[in-house]
């Protein structure tokens, strides 16, 4: 199958999570990404969600560069820089996360580069942009959930700020990335100039809370109410939340309480209106909470799905992936290495054509593709020559 992004270069010029991210689902779409590390490779490689390591090194690196190639150089080193330059003056995409003022030390900012290279879509990704007090500041998942507030959405009423347990704000800042290349680069297909791509995790943590962080600013400023009874939104009304049953949980989206009543057996649920649903949230939680452990989840949700009810058991990992919905999802796929190591993951979410997007090869190990990628910088295309092959008009 011919991928959407085939014939583009991509320069992974990235760390950690969020920027790598955005390379790897590049990757999946067919963008040849080439991943610039030092030569005592990405920090990212030491970073270990457990004790798990594949081929080496973290499963959690391997996960997020699986098919990308690897070249190892020093960019302080001016030969180094200058292959580099090179590299870019092919490229697409070059994609940075560099502390502020790095990148301008090093001469890889977009207006030192869009100079050189107008057709090149920049992408940089900070922890709080590029001005203000906070720039200095590691831009770590943790620490932008709590400085966002983020913290305050999960968890019920009486419990301490509580983090969502991914690195959710990485993630989306990644996706971010994303749409903005995409977006450059249909724009570059028509005018035949590049540009800049900017985010940030603070940014993209707000962006997360686009709903609550609206109604907070409409609404007189108030604070989110956690309930105190199965919080799962704190500004969604009763019976919205995860409960727990005489076996496993059950969670309850929202739906009329009426019709909630009668299923369950619970006629005093019936006496409370719709805006009570709001006003007399935990009350109504409370007593809901109070009759759920007299069956099992599974039963209560065989039930309230049949009569068309928003419910779900909460499934734990190794249920999900042995159901029948992720079997015909075909959600994982195994990547190998030429020494015979493996590993499972998830696939590429997205289908192009109907076609799942199969993983492409493992992640490199420090610079395994550096004299090959150098040696190839005389024979590749400009960038221009990708975009053309797309209907772009010449520079």
């Amino acid at each position: 199958m011919s991928r959407p992004l085939e014939g583009l270069l991509v320069l992974d010029c990235a760390q950690f999570l969020a920027g790598p991210i955005a390379a790897l689902r590049l990757a999946d779409l067919g963008a040849r990404v080439v991943k610039v590390e030092p030569p005592t490779g990405e920090v990212g490689r030491k970073l270990y969600l457990s004790e798990l390591a594949v081929a080496g090194e973290s499963a959690l690196f391997q996960t997020i560069n699986r098919g990308k190639e690897g070249i190892a150089v020093d960019l302080k080193d001016p030969g180094d820089r200058a292959r580099v330059e090179r590299l870019i003056a092919k490229a697409d995409v070059a994609i940075m996360n560099f502390r502020p003022g790095v990148a301008e030390r090093l001469g890889l900012d977009w207006a030192t580069l869009s100079a050189r290279h107008p057709r090149l879509v920049h992408a940089s990704l900070t922890g709080y942009g590029e001005t203000g007090p906070w720039t200095a500041l590691p831009g770590q998942d943790l620490l932008v959930q709590a400085r966002s507030g983020l913290v305050w959405l999960s968890g019920n009423a009486d419990d301490p700020p509580t983090p969502i347990g991914i690195s959710v704000v990485d993630l989306h800042a990644g996706a971010l990335l994303v749409q903005g290349i995409l977006a450059c680069l249909v724009r570059r297909g028509v005018t035949g100039e590049g540009g800049s791509v900017q985010t940030s995790l603070l940014e993209a943590a707000l962006d997360l809370q686009v709903q609550e962080i609206t109604h907070h600013l409409n609404d007189g400023n108030r604070p989110p109410e956690r309930s105190a009874v199965a919080n799962a939104h704190p500004y969604l009304a009763a019976p919205y939340g995860i409960y727990a049953c005489a076996e496993g949980w059950l969670a309850l989206a929202m739906q009329p309480l009426g019709p909630l009543a009668e299923a369950l057996g619970l006629p005093e649920l019936a006496e409370f209106t719709p805006h009570e649903a709001f006003t007399r949230r935990d009350e109504i939680k409370a007593l809901i909470a109070r009759h759920l452990p007299t069956r099992p989840a599974r039963d209560w949700a065989a039930d309230l799905v049949a009569r068309g009810l928003w419910c779900a058991e909460v499934l734990t990992w190794d249920r999900l992936l042995a159901s029948e919905a992720a079997t015909a999802l075909d959600v994982t796929r195994e990547v190998r290495w030429p020494d015979g190591a493996t590993l499972r993951t998830t696939r590429c979410p997205i289908r192009v054509d109907g076609e799942i997007l199969d993983p492409t090869g493992p992640a490199p190990h420090v610079g395994a593709d550096t004299p090959r990628v150098l040696a190839e910088l005389d024979t590749l295309p400009r960038a221009s020559v990708a975009g053309a092959a797309r209907g772009a008009r010449a520079p």
